[in-house]
């Protein structure tokens, strides 16, 4: 907070109207399965996006970042469109043009950002930017909206604003979670329910392993995956493949490849379930079985991993994590492992030194705890 705050100072001359924070997320399992309207289980991290903004009475939306260090992005609040401003700024732009394109009235503003969540590293960094940005505009414009409104917002900037096709996971997860558990999503009504999850007390630990190998969802894998999706549930005569529970039914789909997609997300709304029921009834360490079958899922099934994601799970699983997967939306980013406590600092050392004999940039790992969500701090 003190370094937004300063950061704030420094740019613009003048202390900040108030500072919010948003946490990143990771998603314990239920991966491409919220634009499918299913079902996926995260929880909000330590790190994440701190955001310092005052009102201006220019009219227009001033965007500088700690980590972008290109200068005080300004654009007229009535200039505000896709494309206008792009790159980092469009994430914090996006939501002030979605809450326009909603009726909202959003007066010119000053946003100073800092951050300890990496970028690309499949731990919604753009979800919790566009949040604590919603944030901080819902404040400085005295908008009365609850947190499903400002996660449907934030998602529409990144549809529509960014042009990244994703779902409405993250900005709810980033908006509701709550520490010391885990959030069950129905991606169909926005409903969540708040699940124990506290490795500690199980003597377990939750390891992110960022393989540092960056994803950026704008791109076309995403949107093609998205695609097959609809598409078979077309083909099967329903309105979402979250309406699928019978692996069977997908044998109708004469194409491979939607029928691979397919099975991915009716699976994993499966496994989503089956972990919600193993954490309320105290089974933590069961939990690792699921998670190493999502990952084959997503590898084989969605074709969204990636070589140095497949050699982290692996080479957890083999140092003793209970199980291991990919989190985020694929082709880049993060890894999850459950390993007893007693073992963390055995699986990190193996995948540290396995990334080394791949010749591969040293993975990031550290322990991770459900932590609390998105909220003002000044």
């Amino acid at each position: 907070m003190a370094d937004a705050a300063r950061q704030f100072a420094d740019r613009y001359g003048r202390e900040p109207d108030g500072v919010w924070y948003a946490p990143g997320r990771v998603n314990l399992i239920g991966e491409h399965t919220d634009y499918n309207e299913g079902f996926a289980l995260p929880f909000a991290i330590s790190a994440g996006i701190c955001v310092a903004a005052a009102a201006r009475d220019d009219g227009a939306i001033a965007l500088s970042s700690a980590q972008h260090g290109d200068g005080t992005v300004i654009v007229p609040v009535d200039a505000l469109a896709p494309g206008r401003p792009d790159g980092w700024a469009a994430y914090p732009a996006g939501v002030a043009w979605a809450l326009l394109s909603a009726g909202h009235r959003v007066g010119g503003a000053s946003l100073a950002i800092d951050a300890d969540l990496a970028a690309g590293a499949g731990l919604s960094s753009s979800a919790a930017l566009e949040c604590a940005a919603g944030l901080a505009f819902a404040d400085l414009n005295q908008l009365a909206l609850s947190r499903p409104e400002l996660a449907a917002l934030g998602r529409r900037a990144e549809n529509d604003f960014v042009g990244a096709p994703t779902g409405l996971m993250d900005q709810l997860a980033v908006l509701l979670c709550q520490a010391g558990h885990a959030l069950l999503l129905d991606c169909r009504t926005g409903a969540g329910t708040a699940v124990p999850l506290d490795p500690a007390a199980a003597g377990l630990v939750l390891l992110i392993i960022d393989t540092r190998v960056q994803h950026e969802l704008t791109e076309g894998g995403y949107g093609a995956r998205r695609r097959a999706c609809e598409d078979a549930a077309r083909v099967l005569g329903a309105r979402s493949l979250r309406d699928i529970t019978d692996v069977s039914v997908l044998d109708q789909l004469g194409d491979r490849v939607l029928r691979s997609r397919a099975r991915h997300v009716v699976t994993e709304n499966r496994r989503v379930i089956d972990t919600a029921e193993l954490l309320r009834t105290g089974q933590l360490s069961e939990v690792g079985t699921l998670l190493t079958a999502s990952h084959a899922s997503l590898r084989d099934d969605f074709a969204v991993s990636w070589p140095e994601a497949d050699t982290a799970v692996e080479t957890a699983i083999a140092a003793g994590a209970h199980g291991a997967r990919m989190t985020g939306g694929g082709f880049g980013g993060s890894v999850i492992a459950l390993a007893p406590a007693a073992a963390a600092a055995a699986v990190s050392a193996a995948v540290a030194a396995r990334f080394t004999r791949q010749g591969w940039r040293p993975p990031v790992i550290v322990p991770v705890k459900p932590s609390q969500s998105a909220r003002r701090l000044l």
